[in-house]
């Protein structure tokens, strides 16, 4: 029987908090300045605050075209709607799978004007030969995402990809993404370990949002905001030492073709990038 390779942590990204939309407060962890160093994953932003002027403003209608935005909520309340009458309303544990492909217009807004507003959103690239196709959702209320508990406590929800543990193969919902996505959203109590099995081919992201984690055999540790790379192996080893954690683990098959972002849309050329912005000023985008 072949010995699995446990991945190796080789970059550390700390998020940057910035603003976006209506001026909505979030932590961008990858963004392209990182020039596609983590393929197919193009954006990551967390966005989490208690405080209603840090939230409120939402995201008004805006364009995307060419990849996918997967929104995953924590807590509160958000209504997405776009420019075919299409309305999501997501709540604590829902996730919205939305390839926005050949053009979507739509807007993603706060459904309350106080308490904890917390999520996450995740862009991913798709190949050159689907930017073009017509946009189409997957949305999951969270009765419909895997849980799973651990030996020793904590959880596992299972949001695309599988996880196999002793016993059985647990199969996320979302399905027919091109880039095989893996996105489990963890909970481990105080020195616990766990260990999962990835691609040798993915590009594997790790990111922390409370807590603090032992990442590989070198016990390197992340910290909440941090997010890290993990390259070379088909096991991912995960510990927590005093405190507990959660955290997201991200994993895609990079589409190693050119990148070119800006704003709203990501294509491979920049005169597709171009004709994006001229579809949109003409308003021809979604036709």
């Amino acid at each position: 029987m072949m010995t699995k390779q446990t991945r190796q942590l080789a970059a550390i990204i700390t998020g940057q908090n910035t603003t976006d939309g209506a001026s909505v407060k979030l932590k961008r962890v990858v963004s392209q300045q990182q020039k596609n160093v983590f393929d197919p994953f193009v954006l990551l932003d967390e966005f989490g605050s208690d405080e209603p002027t840090d939230y409120v403003g939402g995201f008004p209608d805006h364009p995307h075209r060419g990849f996918e935005t997967v929104t995953y909520m924590l807590e509160g309340a958000m209504l997405h709607r776009d420019h075919l009458g299409n309305e999501g309303h997501l709540r604590a544990g829902d996730v919205q799978w939305m390839t926005a492909a050949h053009g979507i217009i739509h807007s993603e807004m706060p459904e309350q004007k106080d308490g904890l507003l917390h999520g996450f959103q995740l862009w991913i690239n798709l190949p050159a030969k689907e930017k073009m196709k017509p946009p189409h959702y997957q949305e999951f209320s969270a009765d419909k995402i895997p849980h799973i508990d651990l030996a020793g406590g904590g959880y596992l929800r299972v949001i695309a990809g599988e996880y196999t543990n002793e016993t059985e193969k647990i199969i996320g919902p979302v399905t027919g993404v091109s880039t095989q996505p893996l996105y489990f959203d963890v909970l481990l109590s105080s020195q616990q370990h766990l260990e999962i099995t990835v691609s040798l081919e993915h590009t594997v992201l790790v990111y922390i949002y409370k807590g603090e984690l032992a990442i590989d055999e070198s016990n390197k540790t992340l910290k909440a905001g941090q997010l890290g790379q993990l390259v070379n192996g088909h096991n991912l080893q995960l510990t927590t030492k005093e405190q507990s954690a959660r955290f997201l683990v991200l994993a895609g098959l990079p589409l190693k073709e050119p990148v070119v972002q800006a704003g709203p849309f990501v294509m491979n050329t920049i005169e597709e990038i171009e004709q994006a912005f001229s579809d949109y000023r003409n308003g021809v985008l979604t036709l």
